[in-house]
């Protein structure tokens, strides 16, 4: 059998088209033929010469029909006299040493009695003179064209080699003029500290002399770190505007390029472009694409990524290193920077931008309102305390939402209510519309209502109810959201425990309707595993003391996390497990107790989102303390679901609510 098989890869019938004739063979036979036409049609052969005949003779033949075709044309100087004839006869006139010829040449001078004759036959054609200026274009006309295409493929594209393949290691830093696109610290809003922090450069450039008669530097580099949409790029497009010097501007990743040695030859040509224009400012946005630790890659030494960085050590202080060039720079990911980067004389100054407080957002949306028509109803301040923890790049993104949501509803001001849904529509998605039977419908009630009455109950102030609906929004078919009322910088064991408790609250409102378990909860129950593991091995939040049982120890790949490996024994696993899985009991326990205690109000509440979709947190107060909803509620009615399409209540992530707080959700 292994011979049969051996025989069948080397038959050379596999390589046979249907008809069964050698495709590689028919390939050899095509390109023979065309070699043999393009040899003959490149190699004519010699073409008979033409007759010479006296005019006369000329004259009869054309008496007589035998001239199929002619031309007269004056004398080579341009004269009037007609003194060459040309053309073809019907039948061969002549044998000649290339055979039989049917053209012939007639010279001499042309009487005005022949040349009347010759136009009465109506075969000969009367062509103009050649001029010497015609002979000479006809000439230089082809040397002219294949000049002209050696200059575009060739010359011209060595002249644009400035801008093309030549150009590699030129920096393609962007001088940044003070008309274009320019921002000032009046546009930079929320961040005053490091507003006052870059301002010092600024005014260095504006008057040197009033630091340097007391010995004071100014600092070399600045590093802007912070999360992202603080307001970095923009703090360095204002110390633009502000700063009456050059400025340059490129990105981390410009310095990145195929070709080996190009990343450091840019920085090179980039920092030379800086004294030329010193004293100027260079604004390097995400130096992390460039700056990462050295030592980390497969490349070592050679990796072109640390040349790049290399240089750029070098040139910042480096043992020719000259003042008048600051480096400002941006990024997210301070902690992948190599440490030679971040050292004094090089990056002098960390400048941290955090997400805004209170304050910091109520002006960043009073900036970013001048662009848009408001009405009178609009209130900044208590957007800025409905919105914690957004950064400036997202409260822009709000009221352009807000803007286009206005828009939409052929409004000629955006109020508040707008404002209100494009908060909501940010932070916890759009609402959209599924199909779900009566039956999903009321287990997605009372699971909502679960979070709500616990959620309520256990809320100190910091994170009441704001809204309840089980209409599908983001990711999840239903969800309780909240807002919190303050700017969280701390949490305590209670209130993390309360999380647990009120994420575990849905399964168990679903329980006592539907007496089974869905796994709409699957979301709440992540969440909570994750909190009571974090409690137990990062904020030493058990009985096991305040060990922290997570430590990890990273290696840097790149940047990146390769391996983590955690420094506990298997006893010390085993217990952090027991301590994780009681903290989860003891509060699924609270929260049957509590929901046991409120099981009317579980009802009303499930029952109002059945009848209304979507209540608020009011509303869910109103029922625990009264028995009732008091105040009228918004109806949004939702179109008409049939339960055939119905759905199943999928298993989706819960959306957290700003500054962290848990928004549990059974999708």
């Amino acid at each position: 059998m292994a011979d049969n098989n051996d025989n069948k890869k080397r038959s050379p019938l596999k390589s046979l088209p249907p008809d069964g004739f050698p495709l590689k063979t028919g390939l050899i036979w095509i390109a023979i033929i065309v070699a043999i036409v393009a040899l003959f049609l490149l190699n004519p052969a010699k073409a008979p010469q033409p007759a010479t005949l006296k005019i006369q003779q000329v004259v009869e033949l054309a008496e007589s029909g035998q001239i199929a075709t002619g031309s007269i044309q004056p004398d080579g100087t341009g004269g009037r006299d007609w003194s060459q004839l040309t053309g073809e006869t019907r039948e061969p006139i002549l044998r000649n040493e290339t055979g039989p010829t049917r053209a012939f040449v007639a010279t001499g001078r042309l009487t005005d009695g022949n040349l009347e004759l010759l136009q009465k036959s109506k075969i000969f054609v009367e062509r103009p003179a050649t001029t010497a200026m015609t002979q000479l274009l006809f000439n230089v006309l082809p040397f002219v064209i294949v000049i002209g295409l050696l200059y575009f493929l060739f010359v011209r594209q060595l002249r644009q080699a400035g801008k093309g393949a030549l150009s590699f290691g030129k920096s393609r830093a962007k001088m940044l003029t003070r008309d274009k696109d320019r921002a000032t610290f009046a546009d930079v809003a929320g961040c005053d500290e490091a507003k006052e922090e870059v301002s010092e450069v600024v005014e260095f450039l504006r008057d040197p002399k009033k630091f340097q008669k007391i010995g004071g530097r100014i600092p070399k580099g600045i590093l802007m770190v912070g999360p992202p949409g603080t307001g970095k790029t923009l703090l360095a497009k204002a110390i633009a505007g502000e700063a009456d010097v050059p400025f340059f501007s490129i990105s981390g990743s410009d310095f990145v390029e195929m070709f080996v040695g190009v990343g450091a030859s840019r920085v090179r040509d980039m920092f030379e472009q800086g004294r030329k224009n010193a004293p100027c400012l260079i604004f390097i946005d995400e130096i992390d694409a460039v700056g990462r630790q050295r030592g980390a890659g497969l490349g070592g030494g050679n990796d072109e990524r640390e040349q790049t960085l290399n240089s750029l050590l070098v040139e910042m202080d480096g043992f020719d290193t000259q003042e008048g060039v600051i480096i400002i720079a941006a990024t997210n990911r301070p902690d992948v920077l190599d440490s030679a980067l971040l050292r004094p004389g090089r990056f002098d100054r960390q400048v941290y931008i955090d997400l805004p407080d209170i304050i910091g957002r109520e002006q960043i949306l009073r900036v970013h309102a001048r662009k848009i028509t408001l009405s009178e109803n609009v209130d900044l301040a208590i957007l800025a305390r409905g919105t914690p923890g957004l950064s400036g790049a997202e409260l822009a993104n709000l009221l352009n939402e807000a803007a286009l949501l206005a828009a939409r509803r052929n409004k000629k001001k955006v109020e508040m209510v707008d404002v209100d849904d494009a908060r909501d529509k940010v932070l916890w998605g759009r609402e959209h519309r599924r199909v779900m039977d009566d039956k999903e419908k009321k287990a997605l009630a009372w699971h909502e209502a679960g979070h709500a009455v616990v959620g309520a109950v256990l809320d100190d102030g910091t994170f009441p109810v704001h809204k309840v609906t089980i209409i599908p929004r983001g990711q999840s078919l239903g969800s309780t959201t909240y807002l919190a009322t303050k700017d969280i910088l701390g949490r305590s064991k209670k209130q993390y425990l309360d999380r647990v408790c009120t994420a575990m609250a849905g399964r168990i409102a679903e329980e006592l309707v539907t007496s089974d378990i869905s796994d709409g909860a699957s979301g709440d129950i992540k969440q909570a595993t994750k909190i009571a593991r974090a409690m137990v091995c990062d904020f030493g939040m058990s009985e096991l003391g305040p060990i922290a049982m997570g430590e990890n120890q990273d290696t840097v790949f790149l940047g990146r996390d390769i391996t983590r490996s955690q420094h506990i024994s298997e006893d010390t696993a085993r217990r952090v497990d027991a301590a994780v899985s009681a903290l989860i009991d003891s509060e699924y326990k609270r929260a049957q107790k509590i929901i046991s205690e409120h099981r009317p109000a579980l009802d009303k509440i499930a029952e109002a989102l059945l009848e209304n979709e979507t209540i608020e947190g009011r509303h869910v107060l109103e029922i625990l303390k009264d028995g009732a909803i008091t105040s009228p509620i918004v109806m949004v009615k939702q179109p008409p679901r049939t339960g055939q399409d119905a759905g199943k209540v999928a298993s989706k992530p819960a959306p957290e609510a700003p500054g962290g707080a848990p928004a549990p959700s059974p999708a």
